[in-house]
């Protein structure tokens, strides 16, 4: 009988239900509008790390969507506003088939990793899907079959990323194809604190009794 009780207090806290850890969020203000990203370090964990670390950093501000493609995707965080790249620091590791296996594949709203040929390539760049692009997913370990890592979705203010999928495109001076003939710029990308817990509030003093006269 103790031992059964001991059991079942010590599963009281599972039963309650502990709050789970927020995801990180961070917000993208553009000269369009706003948009939030929910991130998810259990699907993509160094790739959510390597991302942090450029938006901390402030690497974002002062960059464009510089590759816009409506019925496919719309790629930024690499070049400032005169096309010039910035530079990128270390590449990361592509985790999309850890990603895939948690349910985290590149569709609509969902937000990747862009690169090179090189499968682990990946560094600043990264591009929001504004279609769903199953191919994009992994399939094998090689070259052809890495697949792009999405690591986190838009949450709030798809309808920014739809105003700038459809920004009219063209190719610059420099040789780039689609890129916005009005460039879209990054003005900032923080990082979202969560709300802080309101405290529990106080209990008073029990209101005191009357006695009704008869």
């Amino acid at each position: 009988m103790l031992k059964a009780l001991f059991a079942f207090c010590l599963a009281l806290p599972l039963l309650a239900g502990e709050p789970a850890t927020a995801k990180p969020k961070v917000k993208f203000t553009t000269s369009l509008g706003s948009f939030t990203l929910e991130l998810e370090p259990e699907a993509a964990p160094k790739t959510v790390a390597n991302f942090l670390k450029y938006v901390r950093a402030g690497h974002y501000s002062g960059t464009t969507f510089h590759r816009v493609i409506p019925t496919f995707m719309i790629q930024g965080g690499g070049h400032l506003k005169d096309l010039a790249e910035k530079p990128a620091k270390d590449h990361v590791e592509n985790e999309a088939d850890l990603a895939l296996g948690k349910g985290l594949g590149n569709s609509r709203g969902t937000v990747a990793m862009a690169r090179t040929g090189d499968p682990h390539s990946a560094s600043a760049q990264f591009f929001i899907n504004t279609v769903d692009n199953q191919g994009l997913n992994f399939r094998s370990k090689d070259v052809q079959g890495w697949g792009y890592c999405a690591f986190g979705r838009v949450v709030e203010g798809m309808e920014t990323v739809d105003l700038i999928k459809d920004v009219p495109t063209g190719r610059a001076a420099n040789g780039m194809t689609d890129v916005p003939r009005t460039p879209v710029l990054i003005l900032s990308a923080k990082e979202v604190k969560p709300a802080a817990a309101k405290p529990a509030p106080k209990a008073g003093k029990p209101a005191a009794k009357t006695s009704k006269k008869k």
